[in-house]
């Protein structure tokens, strides 16, 4: 008996994957969801650090993020979404990697997320993602529960992974 591994391929979105964008978040609890506009604009205006995975004709895997304004060394990653067709494949890790290859990442040596401490799956990723290229984790609250949400969501911890140069450009 064979089994057929379907092939990923990874891109820059479009307009016209907004909404395909927006049902894949709703399907990967605990992520929050944002307004299918907002996914709008992040294909539209952030396409350069932003990846879509596609499988079978079918968007899996999405990462928005962008360059933080006035630190062109810092790709903060706004949010990874897996469908639970494509988990298990490390297809997480590879749409980083795909990200910081980009020319528009050339400068980059820090990403940066928030996470909540019971987003295991996060943060597995990002420890993972720091050990493959040497780099430090550090992470500190950020929005807190009280100070920030009015006690209606967790704390945000905000994460840096300082990243080895020498292992960035092997892995672009």
């Amino acid at each position: 008996m064979t089994s057929q591994v379907s092939e990923i391929t990874y891109r820059k979105p479009v307009t016209e994957d907004g909404a395909a964008i927006w049902e894949l978040i709703r399907a990967c609890k605990p992520l929050d969801e944002n307004s299918m506009y907002c996914n709008l604009i992040q294909c539209d205006h952030f396409a350069d650090t932003c990846v879509v995975a596609e499988m079978d004709g079918e968007i899996v895997g999405w990462i928005s993020g962008y360059i933080v304004p006035d630190d062109a060394e810092t790709l903060f990653i706004w949010q990874v979404a897996v469908s639970e067709a494509a988990r298990g494949r490390g297809l997480g890790g590879r749409m980083l990697r795909e990200l910081i290859a980009r020319d528009e990442c050339d400068d980059v040596t820090r990403l940066k997320t928030t996470i909540t401490r019971d987003n295991k799956a996060s943060w597995g990723l990002f420890r993972k993602f720091a050990r493959s290229l040497d780099g430090t984790l550090d992470d500190e609250p950020h929005f807190t529960r009280d100070d920030h949400f009015d006690g209606a969501h967790d704390t945000e911890h905000m994460v840096t992974i300082e990243l080895d140069e020498e292992k960035m450009a092997a892995a672009a």
